[in-house]
């Protein structure tokens, strides 16, 4: 085992994928002579050189076209935005190219492609660079999305994004680059669209993802002093989503909390809400509780700001309320 950051088990991710398959390249802003905006691609230019570490313009609608183009025509390229909130600026290609192009070219054409970057909040940047988009980017049929929450889940995940004949999302944050954990030395994958039990429980499960899932560890630290289990699902990928886990937690457990770092309107928490009063209804011994962000653009205000984002006190509070132990 070696201890790694975050941002390293990107790079190693990728470097090992190209040095497996000439067919997959690099491409962004700030990739290459920078090694990334968040040095995730360190190295990577001296290693493979400017035709497979490209750095593009600041256009990103032309530089999600052209990878889309190079992967329909046998390449696999990665695509990283500096932000996913950059990504609006290419969505239409996104949404309605790589997504759709195997489903309208009756499986002649597939889009073997993974967009990564950072999602979701970063401290004091503001309404346009702190926003969410796995929601959006999962109601969309023909995508797959990842958003990992330690370095050992992400090497894992990326080098399985990498490798699958469809298009996929893989989300980051800023505030997890510099995260350090225990991976292999060798090569692992961790297949798409499996969640994992980062905690074992018994009184309440707490489904959560990405960076926020820090908060439900808090939580349970805090909770565990007062003789409280909770069992905590690390979703790992968004779409496709692990359903049959979490029912079996919920069989467990009897009680839900959804932990996100999203607007609440249509969001991840809202589907699991669905599918669990759905096909689990009879086994929930209270009503589901789920903790998102305020309804409202990020203020930039940092007083505002640790009132719109959750934490571990909203967590703690979930839980008690799910176990009717305070109002």
């Amino acid at each position: 085992m070696k201890t790694v950051q975050f941002r390293e088990a990107i790079c190693e991710a990728m470097s090992e994928e190209m040095r497996r398959d000439e067919s997959v390249y690099l491409m962004g802003e700030e990739v290459a002579e920078y090694n990334g905006a968040y040095k995730a691609s360190k190295g990577m230019l001296d290693e493979f050189g400017p035709k497979r570490v490209i750095d593009t313009p600041i256009a990103e609608l032309g530089f999600a076209g052209i990878a889309i183009g190079s992967a329909m025509n046998g390449n696999r390229p990665i695509v990283e935005y500096m932000t996913f909130n950059f990504s609006l600026v290419g969505i239409d290609q996104i949404i309605n190219n790589a997504a759709k192009i195997r489903q309208m070219s009756g499986g002649q054409l597939n889009c073997p492609i993974v967009f990564r970057g950072p999602t979701a909040s970063a401290g004091q940047l503001g309404a346009t660079h702190s926003q969410a988009f796995e929601n959006w980017f999962a109601n969309t049929p023909g995508l797959k999305v990842i958003v990992p929450s330690n370095p050992y889940d992400a090497k894992g995940l990326l080098k399985a994004a990498i490798r699958d004949d469809d298009p996929v999302i893989f989300m980051e944050s800023e505030q997890m680059y510099g995260d350090k954990m225990e991976i292999p030395e060798g090569e692992y994958l961790i297949p798409i669209g499996v969640a994992d039990i980062k905690r074992e429980g018994t009184d309440v499960t707490v489904v959560s993802f990405g960076k926020i899932i820090k908060e439900a560890y808090k939580a349970a630290d805090e909770l565990a002093k007062e003789d409280i289990s909770i069992e905590i699902i690390d979703l790992r990928t968004v779409r496709p989503m692990d359903h049959a886990a979490i029912i079996k937690s919920v069989k467990k457990t009897n009680r839900l909390v959804i932990l996100e770092e999203a607007w609440p309107f249509a969001s991840i928490s809202s589907e699991i809400t669905y599918r669990i009063q759905s096909e689990a209804f009879d086994f929930l011994d209270a009503p589901i509780k789920r903790i998102t962000t305020a309804d409202t653009p990020a203020p930039y205000s940092s007083a505002l700001f640790e009132k719109w984002i959750p934490n571990s006190e909203d967590v703690v509070k979930a839980v008690k309320e799910v176990l009717y132990l305070k109002k």
